[in-house]
Formats: structure tokens, sequence, C-alpha cells
């Protein structure tokens, strides 16, 4: 059974900076494009940041120059590095795996950013 499974969330002060980790097991890894997702309170999840099985990364427009992702493939690992938080990043974060008409998620994890 395939797992992502989400860590690093919680809470922070706007301005701050918390990294989430996503960790895979049973698939090969390295195949996958990864991908983190969020979804606020009523609204629609939406793409946060994408990253290829070699490497090439998408971000939204909304977290371009202050979130970074990165994979270990050795590890199964894919991260999300968040900087200048803002409140309008409050939302449960998804990891997501993707390759041909395979896709995964996690169970997502709460970011909440307040003053």
């Amino acid at each position: 059974q395939v797992q992502l499974v989400e860590s690093g969330g919680g809470l922070a002060r706007p301005g701050g900076s918390l990294r989430l980790s996503c960790q895979a097991s049973t698939i090969t890894f390295s195949l996958y494009a990864m991908g983190w997702y969020r979804q606020a309170p009523a609204q629609q999840r939406e793409l946060v940041a994408v990253i290829s099985s070699d490497g090439v990364t998408n971000y939204a427009d909304s977290v371009k120059g202050r979130f970074t992702i990165s994979r270990d493939n050795a590890k199964k690992m894919m991260y999300l590095q968040k900087n200048s938080l803002s409140p309008e990043d409050t939302a449960a974060y998804y990891c997501n795996a993707q390759w041909r008409r395979l896709e995964y998620w996690g169970q997502g994890i709460q970011v909440t950013v307040f003053s």
C-alpha cells in the first residue's frame, strides 16, 4: 500500500519559516513527479509547487521567491521550505505523487500563520 506522510506543519508567525516533509513508501519514488498542494477553508485545493522526476520545479505565482521544493530520491523524501510566511499561507498542505495514470495523496498537514 502506497503511503505519503507529511510532517513539519504547525504554527508560525508572519514572516517566519516552516519546512514541510513528505515521506513516501512502497513506490519507485524516482519515477514520480511530486508536488505540494494546499486547501484553505471553503477554498478549492490548489497547486503550490511541483518537482519532476528529473528535478524541474514549478511554483504557483503566490509562492514564487518564498517557497522552495526539493526532493531526495535516495530517501524517498520531498520537502517544501516555506519562508516569509503570511496569513494567506494558512491551509492544509498535501503531498502528491504522480506517474503515468497513478496518483497518490497524503493525508494532509495543517499550517497556520497568525500574528
